[in-house]
This record gives C-alpha cells, structure tokens and sequence, in this order.
C-alpha cells in the first residue's frame, strides 16, 4: 500500500503544513537500482584521537575534504578517554548539516577494552551518541556505529553502509571481527559476490521471502525457493523467473532438514530462514493451538533445520546462515506474546550457534530482525495503528521488504565472514527496542 502521506510531505503545500502543525517529515529514501548503484558524491574521513587503522585496506575513496559530503565516516578507535570523546564532537558538529539527503554517518569504534575502564566507558559512549544522533540528523540521512579491528575484514560492511543498500538501517551498533580462515577475501566481481553459490530461501514465494531470492539473484547466486506446498505455484513463478528452482516443503516437518539435503546432494551456501507466521491474540484469549503453530513454525523449524544441515555437511564450509527475528522479540508488542517469544528465541539461537558453527563447521550465523515493513499483512492493519507504526522510527516511515533483502545479502557476502552472531535491525531506528 502506498504510503500517502509521505507523498503529500513531498509537495509544497505537504511541506508547509506538516512544519506549521509540527508534524514528521519524511524523506523518500534513495534505495538501490541498477541505474543508481552509488551514492554519488564525496565520503568524507574524519578522525577522533590517535588511530592506527589503515582504512584503505577498505578499498574504499576517502577524501579529508568535501563541502557536501555524500557520507562521512569518523574514525573514532582511537577514542580512549572523556578528553578525546570531545574530539568526536569537534570532528563531526561542523559538517553534520552539509550532509547530503540520504546521506550516511559511520562512527567506527573499538572493542571495548576489560581491563582499561576509562576506554570503555569511552568507547560506549559512542554507541549513545550515534543512536542520538541518528534520531536528530533527519532528511533521510543515516547513522551507524561499526566496531572493528581490521579495516580489510570490514570491507564488505563498509561498502554496504556506505551504500544505498542500507536506505532502512540507522542507530545500529554492528560489529566486525576478524576474518576467519574460511573468508576468501573480496570477490573477483563485487556487483555479483555470491556468483556461484546456492541459496535457499524458506517462504520464498512471496513478500519479504521472494525479495530476498530476487536480491541473492541478483548478486549471483542459484536461488532455491522454499515454501509450503499449498504456495507451490507462486514458488515456482519467483524461481523460473530468478533461473533458481522451487521445493515444495512444510520446514515444520521432523524429516525437512533431511528432504532439503536430499534436495540439494551438491551442499548449500547460504541458508535464509524467512518463513513465518502470525497467530495475534492476546494471551488471555490464546488457545495454545495458536501458541504452538507460531513456535513452530518460527523457531522450532529454524533449530531443527538448521541444526539437520550442519551436521549433514550440507552447508558447506565459508557458509551463511541468516534467520529472520523481529523487533517484536526485542521489545515486545500486544498481542503477540506468542511471535514475540517465537522471535526473541531466533536471537538466542544466534548468540549460541554463531561461535560454535563458525568453530565447528567454518559458517556464521546471523540474524535480521524488521521492524514496521510495507507487505501485505501490514497493510491489513487498520489505519491509525499503521500510521503510527510509520512515524515511529526516526526515519518516519515504513520499510519495504528489500531493505531486508539487502541487508540479508550483505551477510550473505562470502566477504562478510567476520560478521557473526549479529541481530542487525531493519526498523529505521524504531523508537521501539532500537
């Protein structure tokens, strides 16, 4: 559904009014397309204490100067106490408003040190004031905080928030390590990184899902469509259309782990779980038949499967695992006690899996977690509540299912290796749990 009210601030009159009436105003994100891949104009490098980071290892263009920065990234590792936190406010105060609309703010900070207190207390300070500053920056311009150590294994998150890929993605704190044995460095072509990989995306056939299998496809990979098979026709339109091929499967059932190994004899790269369901009501008036599908479904499936295909061997080693959470598992939501544990489950598996998997069978385990996105189901909302779930991010407006889909390609990335156990939120920065 289209948001009206976004297009009516985009006009005279609309700009106007929403000022005197104090009201928000949003701007139309720039997103990805093949005529507009970049965000044209200058990133601008700043610094804030002594760093010793050599960020052309990013393979990025930085320039210490701009008028109109396109993006400004501030080096802020070598942050290490309250004097020098005053020099990410003399770095950055004087060039916030020159930003370009849709621009992009990235802090980059250190791991916090245990045994130097005075660093860390510097160093979560950042993390405040991106979130601040990404709530007060507006005109549809973004702030993220990416902590790293090595600027080469940082060179597939940079690209991506540097980018208008990340048009949905603000007030995050992302965190890069370094890059395991299983990382194979940057990919001989960048605009197709998964060339050669295959991809299967669970509840494929529509909305988010079928975003998804579009966005691995268009970066290169062989997509397979899952989805129930009751969707087996729609399945089978998005993989014919995409050159991928469909698989009619209930991921609920004890053998789908087994039947998708079967499926695929050749092994799997990455392993996108998206399918899922609502069951709202509110606890009072749930029967548990409306409890136990949503757990199943949305958490149950994801532990079996996943769990069925890492000790099958069937996702390969450099592999991805990216599971589908929801704000609504960070920060909760009325009526959905059921979706909300369901989803808040999905992080615990993350934080869990990730260090073993990466250990144990060289693959990382993600997580995207959408906030208010425009499909379907939310245009079923009624009017007021969709409105307000709209406004309430700091970019005033919902998200559309590429933006997940962009933001679960980029962990996909065979470059991204050093980004595990990660729950990344695609909410706009919402004023709920982000």
């Amino acid at each position: 559904m289209a948001d009206r009210y976004l297009s009516f601030t985009g006009t005279g009159p609309g700009r106007f009014l929403t000022r005197r009436l104090g009201l928000p105003q949003p701007t139309a994100l720039k997103r990805w397309s093949p005529e507009r891949p970049t965000l044209p104009g200058d990133r601008l490098l700043l610094t804030a204490g002594k760093s010793d980071l050599d960020l052309a290892a990013t393979g990025l263009d930085l320039t210490p100067s701009a008028e109109r920065p396109t993006a400004v990234v501030l080096d802020a590792t070598g942050v290490r106490d309250v004097e020098t936190l005053t020099e990410v406010h003399a770095a950055l105060h004087p060039v916030v408003r020159s930003v370009a609309d849709s621009g992009r703010v990235v802090v980059l900070g250190a791991p916090l040190d245990p045994a130097d207190h005075h660093q860390a207390a510097a160093q979560q300070a950042l993390e405040g004031f991106t979130r601040s500053l990404g709530k007060e920056i507006g005109r549809g311009r973004t702030v993220n905080l990416l902590r790293l150590t090595d600027p080469a294994a940082a060179r597939s998150t940079l690209r991506f928030l540097l980018s208008p890929k990340s048009a949905y993605l603000s007030g995050q704190v992302l965190e890069v390590g370094p890059a395991p044995a299983t990382d194979t460095g940057p990919p001989a072509d960048p605009d197709r990184p998964l060339t050669g990989r295959t991809a299967l995306v669970t509840g494929g056939a529509r909305g988010i899902g079928e975003a998804v299998a579009e966005t691995l496809a268009r970066d290169g990979a062989r997509v397979v469509v899952l989805d129930v098979p009751q969707a087996e026709q729609d399945a089978r339109r998005v993989a014919d259309r995409l050159g991928g091929t469909a698989l009619a499967l209930d991921i609920t059932a004890a053998d789908a782990g087994a039947r998708i190994a079967e499926a695929l004899p050749d092994g799997l790269d990455v392993l996108v779980h998206n399918a899922g369901i609502t069951r709202d009501r509110r606890l009072v008036n749930m029967p548990a038949e409306r409890w136990s599908s949503v757990l199943d479904v949305n958490l149950a499936s994801v532990l079996r499967t996943t769990d069925a295909l890492l000790t099958a061997g069937t996702l390969r080693r450099g592999g991805r695992v990216v599971a589908t959470a929801s704000i609504a598992g960070l920060a909760g939501n009325a009526g959905q006690t059921n979706y909300g544990a369901s989803k808040a489950g999905i992080v615990g598996l993350v934080r869990s899996l990730a260090p073993r998997a990466l250990a144990e069978h060289g693959v990382t385990v993600n997580a995207v977690a959408p906030g208010f996105i425009e499909t379907r189901m939310t245009a079923a909302i009624p009017l007021f509540i969709r409105e307000a779930g709209r406004r309430m991010n700091s970019l005033a407006q919902g998200g559309v299912p590429v933006d997940v889909a962009e933001t679960t390609a980029w962990l996909a990335d065979p470059g991204s290796g050093a980004v595990n156990g990660q729950v990344v939120r695609v909410c706009g920065q919402s004023l709920l749990g982000a």
